[in-house]
């Protein structure tokens, strides 16, 4: 009787040495995250840069200097908040870690006593309560470390800043350009035979779609229903940008 794949899967990964070199490993932070919100910001900030000035009939030439004005300013915007949101997060923690270093260093009976009840609102009782809080009062590290997380509900894992704030912006960049490349096209190729608008509408929707897909790992969502949901909101932004285009029109010179 063959078993389930996914069970053998289970079944390899908690292996004693499968565990053991995973652990011993450390903690790898992913940023995937920040990639995806940085494409999605992309996405929906260049093409309603986009939509509004074809909106009022402008030519591809103006939509390319603005939609990369826009990809550098924004972009750059973008992944600076991110760089300085994690850097203060990171501040955040190192500075609870001092705290609770000096808590542990000038009163540690009363630390010891917030283990205890930390540990006993969780179920340990009697000489396995009196255990455990000895086991983690005797490695200074291990005490600050559970006081951050239990007492203070702090993430011991934090994004470099600075990797964080390097991919949101490769991401801004990357998917961001996309509703620009009809238009890049046209202004090289065609000077202005091509319909780069349609075009740059479909790149743009796939990039929507796609990206929201990828977002859905992060929201425990239906990949399908979140690349729908993202596509929706990105339409709504670029419908409002060629509204105001369209409204506008006749003040351009």
């Amino acid at each position: 009787m063959s078993s389930d794949p996914i069970t053998e899967v289970l079944r390899a990964e908690h292996t004693a040495q499968a565990i053991q070199a995973r652990l011993s490993s450390g903690t790898r932070h992913s940023y995937l995250r920040d990639f995806v919100y940085g494409g999605i910001d992309g996405a929906v900030t260049t093409f309603a840069v986009v939509s509004g000035v074809a909106g009022a009939g402008l030519s591809s030439g103006v939509v390319i200097v603005l939609g990369l004005a826009n990809l550098v300013g924004d972009g750059f915007s973008m992944a600076a908040s991110n760089y300085l949101g994690s850097k203060a997060d990171l501040q955040l923690l190192q500075q609870a870690r001092r705290t609770e270093e000096e808590h542990v260093e000038k009163y540690p009976e009363g630390e010891r006593e917030e283990i205890r009840q930390l540990l006993a609102a969780k179920g340990f009782k009697d000489e396995l309560l009196d255990e455990a809080v000895r086991t983690i009062t005797a490695d200074k590290k291990l005490w600050v470390d559970t006081m951050l997380q239990e007492e203070l509900g702090l993430s011991l894992d934090r994004p470099n800043p600075i990797r964080a704030a390097v991919v949101t912006f490769l991401a801004f960049v990357a998917i961001g350009f996309l509703p620009l490349i009809a238009f890049l096209a046209d202004y090289m190729l065609s000077a202005g035979q091509l319909r780069p608008f349609l075009t740059s509408t479909i790149l743009t929707a796939v990039a929507f779609f796609c990206v929201g897909a990828a977002k859905s790992r992060f929201v425990d969502d239906r990949w399908y229903r979140s690349g729908l949901e993202t596509l929706f909101v990105g339409g709504i932004a670029a419908a409002l940008a060629f509204a105001v285009g369209l409204l506008l029109r006749g003040v351009v010179v």
